[in-house]
């Protein structure tokens, strides 16, 4: 913005780069993922990604969150707590670890424990105030709850980063705990939740004491249930138009008890399943000759990969591994950039708020005596 008086010009300034700290935790429950990130600004945005790391979570910590909706909002509320204090852990150690001295801010997701935008609540644990004081820092979080309040689904955020930082895609696929997408529809990014991916497999082989489906190698010995695909396939939030959002409360409303109805041997229920997530993508990435960028922890499931691939006419492009497991944190970095420049980072044409805005929550830690 200029400023002129007297015939002196005065602008007032924006930093042209950031070194900042990001940290994002998904619905596969995975870890936390933490970047060390800088991002720089000329005729449009860059970014490089020098440290990465994925810090797991205890046995403890994965039941606790697994089961967050279940939970009182009083206990909720300590838990929140708990976790703040235990993030706050995680990035010191982090910091620690790569001896980082220059960060500008951390941006932090938190971990969602509610998603409900049709009753206008979200709730992302880990975005306490207790999160800026323990590492004396500050501290840009909460991103989804300002959406919500202004009528969106708070969900997904991730596009904004599609269409500044990986522009020459036209899709932009991550599979993660749910797969979601984003690209240009009429001048407007569009974007939504497809279907549930990891938060279902991982559910399920879980019970044979595994963390994930290697490869998918499980999955490829099983045989699809033609019925229950079907009943899969018809479920009404498929038909419904964008915006939309998905969440766990979904997850176990729907698809829990449709699956367990079946009684299926687990390799059958996982062949099923990966068949109805691949058809569920087709049905979205309909653009033929163009290219998609995949990412998320689905794409190292070669068995989903190939089923995808099989029902796809796009190229299907997945970048190095370090896009693939740390995008969403990198994006979640930009969004508090933008937030940071006051600048628009939730785009209405993505979640149904009532105007483009500048999400997020910026604590600052309290002066120490």
């Amino acid at each position: 913005m200029l400023f002129s008086k007297s015939n002196i010009i005065f602008t007032n300034m924006i930093k042209s780069s950031y070194k900042i700290l990001a940290l994002m935790s998904g619905t596969s429950l995975d870890g936390i993922d933490i970047i060390y990130v800088s991002f720089t600004f000329h005729k449009g945005w860059k970014f490089k990604i020098h440290n990465a790391e994925t810090i797991p979570y205890s046995a403890e910590w994965k039941s606790k969150l697994r089961q967050l909706v279940t939970f009182p909002m009083e206990e909720l509320q300590a838990i929140d707590l708990k976790y703040s204090e235990h993030l706050a852990t995680s990035i010191s150690d982090f910091i620690n670890k790569y001896t980082i001295k220059d960060i500008d801010f951390i941006a932090s997701h938190g971990h969602t424990a509610l998603h409900q935008p049709e009753r206008g609540l979200t709730y992302q644990i880990g975005n306490h105030q207790i999160l800026a004081d323990k590492l004396n820092r500050k501290i840009i979080c909460d991103f989804r709850v300002q959406d919500v309040k202004l009528g969106g689904q708070g969900a997904p955020l991730v596009p904004i980063g599609d269409r500044l930082l990986f522009n020459p895609f036209y899709y932009c696929l991550n599979l993660g705990g749910f797969a979601n997408i984003s690209y240009e529809l009429n001048e407007e990014r569009i974007a939504f939740d497809i279907c549930p991916i990891n938060i279902v497999l991982n559910h399920y082989v879980s019970k044979l004491n595994l963390d994930y489906d290697n490869k998918g190698q499980i999955a490829s010995t099983g045989t699809i249930n033609k019925d229950l695909l079907d009943q899969l396939n018809a479920l009404p939030f498929y038909k419904e138009q964008p915006p939309k959002s998905l969440g766990l409360e979904w997850v176990e409303l729907h698809i829990y008890p449709l699956l367990e109805s079946y009684q299926l041997q687990t390799e059958d229920l996982l062949r099923t399943y990966v068949e109805h997530v691949a058809i569920q993508i087709s049905k979205i990435v309909t653009r033929k000759d163009t290219q998609v960028l995949v990412t998320g922890g689905g794409v190292y499931n070669d068995f989903l990969m190939r089923r995808i691939a099989y029902f796809s006419t796009s190229e299907i492009t997945i970048p190095d591994d370090e896009i693939v497991e740390y995008k969403e944190a990198l994006i979640f970095g930009l969004l508090g950039v933008l937030k940071d420049r006051n600048e628009v980072n939730c785009l209405r044409s993505v979640t149904g708020a009532n105007k483009n805005h500048s999400s997020g929550k910026i604590l600052n830690p309290k002066k120490r005596n």
